[in-house]
């Protein structure tokens, strides 16, 4: 199956190399989920910063507070177009910092 991820950004923001940035990660870690269907940017106003995978919407500036750290939006995009898939060092990370933080509270 042939999948797309895209990234809104906001002009008015200068975030088209922010975006263009999460493009790039998105096509080296999902090369054959993303064959046939690509990444694309997608310009927009008002402090916008959303990414979608298939079209549906994964990550949002505004919904999720803040800009996405690299390795949660790949497991967003990963749970949407490649579920079951392992992502090596983003989910050995992951998992480390589950167990630090359930550590922690103990």
């Amino acid at each position: 199956m042939t999948h797309h991820v895209r990234v809104v950004y906001c002009t008015q923001c200068a975030w088209m190399l922010r975006a263009a940035w999460v493009a790039q990660e998105m096509l080296t870690t999902f090369q054959a989920e993303l064959m046939g269907g690509g990444a694309t940017l997608e310009p927009g106003t008002g402090g916008i910063f959303e990414v979608y995978a298939d079209d549906e919407l994964v990550w949002s500036r505004t919904a999720d507070g803040g800009f996405p750290d690299i390795v949660a939006l790949k497991r967003r995009v990963r749970d949407r177009i490649a579920p079951g898939r392992a992502l090596g060092h983003a989910d050995r990370a992951a998992d480390r910092a589950a167990r630090d933080g359930g550590e922690a509270a103990g």
